[in-house]
């Protein structure tokens, strides 16, 4: 039997570091959708890897962020309507992740969201920013730690092992783009890719995604409900029915600002009722990032939780 891991891209305003004006309302319903899921989890008993930008972990900042593509004073801006605080520090919601029943583990992703592809990263700077995110996760975290990449983009792996870290989200398994591919995967009832994680050249454990839980939406969303289930939960029931013939792992992820509305949450709660429908009726299992590097390392199989 195998195992599902679902992992959080939790950013708050570093998420939309890019953008001018900053995006308030998105950044304002990402803080209550952090909550919210929050809410679902301990509902259903399901710990998850929040993979937090270390800047969201610190209580003030002066500004200084040398490099950073949004100005060496970005995390100084106010966007309209919210307080500054509210978009470039968690102002609490860490210590949420940290007291819920559900035992989350958290995790790092990245200091200050500077992808790893981008035109202004080099060494020094990457350097910078896997030493930030391990000091700041260092408090909350134990071993091993894990780490998100910024928008996924792999890189100065040497770099996470040499500052700490155990393992990292990979890249899905893809040679289409995601709609295709979810598309064409529910019409043959295949399911999403089942990765088995794996020890890299650096010792670190790749821990593949599988499914982005919002890979797409607005108008190819309502079309596909129009004709059919919400296809990612149908997506989720097919990799969980997968699981009962492997050993592998079913790794979901997705960003607290994906949660915008009812529907939403409702495809989380649909989503969190089928992984633990198949945890107390079969033996998959539900994991951790940090749990399966674990487990990798010491080439130990998934073993099932007790539910209280």
């Amino acid at each position: 039997m195998g195992s599902v891991v679902i992992s959080l891209d939790a950013e708050l305003g570093w998420g939309f570091h890019h953008e001018r004006p900053l995006p308030a309302a998105r950044i304002r319903d990402a803080r209550s959708a952090w909550t919210d899921l929050l809410g679902l989890f301990d509902e259903y008993e399901i710990p998850a890897t929040w993979a937090v930008v270390g800047h969201l972990f610190l209580e003030d900042c002066a500004g200084g962020h040398t490099n950073h593509p949004a100005g060496s004073q970005c995390c100084v801006d106010t966007p309209a309507g919210i307080p500054r605080d509210d978009a470039w520090f968690a102002n609490g919601l860490v210590d949420q992740v940290a007291a819920a029943d559900a035992d989350h583990e958290l995790a790092s992703h990245g200091f200050s969201h500077v992808h790893f592809a981008h035109e202004r990263m080099n060494r020094d700077l990457a350097e910078s920013e896997c030493a930030a995110a391990a000091e700041t996760l260092a408090p909350y975290a134990s071993e091993p730690r894990s780490f998100v990449f910024p928008v996924n983009e792999v890189g100065y792996r040497e770099l996470l092992a040499e500052h700490g870290f155990a393992c990292y989200r990979g890249s899905a398994p893809a040679d289409r783009g995601p709609v295709e591919k979810l598309w064409n995967g529910l019409r043959t009832r295949n399911s999403p890719p089942i990765v088995r994680p794996a020890v890299d050249e650096y010792g670190l454990v790749n821990v593949p995604a599988s499914l982005y839980l919002f890979c797409f939406e607005g108008l190819v969303r309502r079309i596909i409900e129009g004709v059919h289930d919400d296809p990612i939960v149908d997506a989720v029931r097919l990799g969980v029915d997968a699981l009962r013939e492997t050993d592998g792992v079913l790794h979901l992820w997705l960003h607290p600002h994906n949660v915008v509305d009812e529907h939403d949450r409702e495809r989380m709660e649909r989503v969190l009722a089928t992984v633990d429908r198949a945890r107390r009726e079969t033996d998959v299992t539900v994991e951790t990032m940090g749990d399966v590097a674990q487990r990798v390392r010491n080439d130990e199989p998934a073993s099932k939780p007790s539910i209280v």
